[in-house]
């Protein structure tokens, strides 16, 4: 599940700039961000693009577009270099049906995983009402998808009804983590790169999502919104049994791998969200607004431990930053930021050396 964070294929990659520059040559990082973010390029020019994550032998991402060509979310792939070093063009993998999201690498790289709505329906999904306020589409026709890199051989991994997404795999490709109303709450399960032994991990009433596995496998990193008094009870049920959730108060978690030893890392009721581990395995990097919750849209990235220790701000620019991930070998940040953006909510993707 991705933010409203969109704009058509004829602007996807038409920009052109020199490294570190933004379209009116200024700097693409504040002061700030050059402690931790070198070398910055950005790799998309045009759109909403976001949830960009590195295949294992960081020489491409995958990630999914929406444009005013591409209606719908589709999920596409792209080298992180090219040999004359300007803009790849991206290649659309996904049906170009339905909407789509949450796309990941399989280890070995012979395949590819995202979700989509495409069997339920061509069309893309009606949006949300907004009327609620500031709220995610919960989308109950979304199934879970594996396929070769290229799009072909496609195959349904779940087949349960109701929502089910948000899948990333361990480094050995043996398990999958996703998120699924399959027992009637956004709960968190794994179950084997083929679709079977699924087990839910969490059971507690509220959204648990967003998992990424430790890069041992041992441990899982995720967010959550946990209902606590009646009303609130009350209102997460309403706009779950709409398809709907209010992201007001994310706060992230790990836990054990089997579900065990659950722990609050972020206390800050703020909306926290896409965490990634950090290079060393023992912290954790993550989008939050907790910096102007009230505003509600600007967000930024921040590394903390484990333990919710160590907060420090990454990223300073008003407006959107988020779904960091980092390459295999830790020295490469990928993001989707508004930053340099020409048109209201463009959202693309960021590459960056990334700086201990």
């Amino acid at each position: 599940m991705t933010f409203a964070v969109f704009a058509g294929l004829a602007g996807f990659v038409s920009g052109r700039q020199s490294p570190g520059t933004s379209r009116s040559g200024t700097a693409l990082l504040t002061p700030e961000e050059q402690k931790h973010l070198r070398n910055v390029r950005q790799l998309t020019f045009g759109g909403q693009n976001a949830e960009a994550y590195f295949s294992w032998d960081d020489k491409q991402l995958i990630f999914q577009h929406l444009g005013a060509d591409v209606p719908c979310d589709q999920i596409y792939t792209m080298p992180t270099d090219t040999p004359d070093g300007k803009p790849a063009t991206p290649k659309l993998v996904s049906t170009g049906k339905g909407r789509t999201t949450c796309s990941y690498f399989f280890p070995a790289g012979d395949r590819i995983l995202f979700s989509s709505t495409h069997a339920a329906s061509a069309d893309c999904p009606p949006k949300p009402d907004y009327s609620h306020g500031y709220i995610w589409p919960i989308y109950n026709t979304y199934q879970i998808y594996t396929a070769k890199p290229d799009g072909s051989d496609l195959k349904q991994l779940t087949n349960a009804p109701g929502y089910n997404a948000e899948a990333t795999i361990t480094r050995d490709g043996k398990r999958i983590v996703f998120t699924s109303t399959r027992n009637g709450d956004l709960d968190i399960f794994t179950m084997n790169a083929d679709g079977s032994d699924v087990k839910q991990l969490t059971h507690e009433l509220g959204y648990d999502g967003g998992p990424f596995w430790s890069y041992d496998g041992k441990k899982i990193v995720y967010r959550a919104e946990h209902p606590k008094t009646p009303e609130e009870i009350s209102n997460y049920k309403d706009l779950l049994a709409k398809n709907l959730i209010r992201p007001g108060n994310l706060e992230l978690w790990v836990m054990d791998a089997d579900g065990g030893r659950k722990h609050q890392v972020t206390h800050n009721g703020a909306a926290n969200f896409a965490p990634y581990w950090l290079p060393d395995g023992k912290g954790i990097i993550f989008a939050s607004n907790m910096a102007d919750p009230k505003n509600g849209r600007d967000f930024d990235l921040y590394v903390i431990n484990e333990d919710g220790t160590g907060l420090e701000r990454v990223t300073y620019h008003p407006g959107f930053d988020g779904f960091p991930m980092f390459s295999s070998d830790g020295k490469k940040l990928v993001w989707a930021s508004n930053r340099n953006g020409t048109a209201p909510h463009e959202t693309n993707i960021f590459l960056a050396d990334w700086v201990e």
